[in-house]
């Protein structure tokens, strides 16, 4: 057997351990694995009557090739965020079927998030082999309990909140951390709650000012230390403001952050605090920081069992499948669950609106990350 692998979206910390997986426990089978370059942008710059595009945009991976990659981050294979059907030619769907089966790829995993799996789901109902794997440190994928990089981005920003509050307190101020969270306050949830900051913003609840400014003067004004601190998701709304590019579907939030023109809700935030309670502010977005470097433990355990489960579902004739992590066991769901709903914050259960903090009311019973 021929298979195929990609990675698309941003990178995460545990998809060079996930590569390394599939490559092993193919190599074990005795099936060859070819890795395509920069996610779907590759198998669309592929002709297969040219060998030097096949050269440009894929790769032989074997037992020797990925030695050691488990210990980087991000992708030796390079990402992007190209969907074929949203090409500016149109459809490209039919082109990427066509380039597939040309180069004789019996299935394909595909590492990635949202955009990704839906594309990846699209093409198994276009009757492609396929096993998707969720990947995004805003863990956001419906259908999963956990998606890889995650862990990692919650370390990063705990140790980056910490390491930050001694300049915050030093300076005698607020401190804002912007993280990463477009429709899913998550990661910061998390985070914050870890961080045992004082205040923290999710996607999902707006932020009024008039509550929380006092809040913020108050944690501020009772702490001898003369600091405060606050954790806000890029995705998270201030009540009042007019509705903003990045609030809405195909917005700037659905961008790159690189490529945004918009002033961040963390800027934003920081401004107001300064202008109605008179502190100064240190204002930091940790952005890329939360997935650069060498993956956790736990991403690097769920990337090889990931890796592991999409072989072992081919190996059984099982394709269109998503490989997820539920109630703390390693399953698969049918390929296009992530497009039957949204996963969010259950903020009832996790969330206390009035205090903007993390609540956890309940820990019997709860999985490892309480959610």
């Amino acid at each position: 057997m021929r298979i195929g692998i990609l990675t698309g979206g941003g990178d995460v910390p545990g998809l060079n351990p996930c590569i390394r997986s599939i490559t092993l426990n193919a190599d074990d089978r005795g099936w060859e694995v070819v890795g395509f370059r920069r996610g779907w942008e590759g198998v669309l710059a592929i002709d297969p009557a040219d060998r030097a595009s096949i050269a440009a945009n894929s790769m032989t991976l074997t037992r020797e090739s990925v030695r050691g990659i488990d210990r980087m981050g991000g992708t030796i294979l390079h990402a992007s965020r190209t969907d074929p059907r949203t090409h500016p030619g149109g459809d490209r769907t039919s082109q990427v079927v066509a380039t597939l089966e040309a180069l004789g790829i019996d299935a394909m995993v595909t590492l990635g998030g949202d955009g990704t799996l839906r594309f990846s789901a699209h093409l198994a109902g276009e009757g492609v082999p396929v096993i998707s794997v969720p990947k995004t440190m805003d863990n956001d994928v419906f259908g999963t309990d956990y998606c890889i990089g995650f862990s990692t981005a919650v370390s990063r920003s705990v140790e980056a909140i910490n390491a930050l509050r001694t300049t915050v307190e030093s300076h005698e101020r607020i401190g804002v951390v912007e993280l990463f969270g477009r429709r899913s306050g998550e990661t910061a949830l998390l985070a914050g709650f870890l961080a045992q900051v004082d205040r923290t913003i999710i996607a999902e609840v707006p932020a009024d000012l008039d509550l929380l400014l006092p809040l913020l003067a108050q944690d501020k004004a009772s702490n001898p230390a003369r600091y405060a601190m606050c954790v806000i998701s890029e995705g998270a709304t201030i009540v009042g403001e007019k509705q903003r590019e990045g609030e809405g579907k195909g917005g700037e939030l659905s961008m790159p952050a690189s490529s945004r023109n918009d002033i961040g809700v963390g800027q934003r935030l920081g401004r107001a605090i300064s202008a109605r309670l008179g502190s100064g502010v240190v204002n930091q977005e940790l952005a890329y920081l939360m997935r650069a470097g060498e993956p956790d433990a736990m991403d690097r355990m769920a990337g090889f069992a990931f890796g592991g489960l999409a072989i072992q579902l081919l190996a059984e004739g099982e394709t269109a499948r998503m490989v997820t992590l539920t109630d703390g066991n390693y399953c698969h769901v049918p390929i296009d669950t992530l497009l039957q709903g949204e996963r969010n914050v259950d903020v009832e259960a996790l969330y206390d609106r009035a205090a903007y903090r993390a609540r956890i009311m309940r820990i019997e019973g709860m999985p490892m990350f309480l959610y």
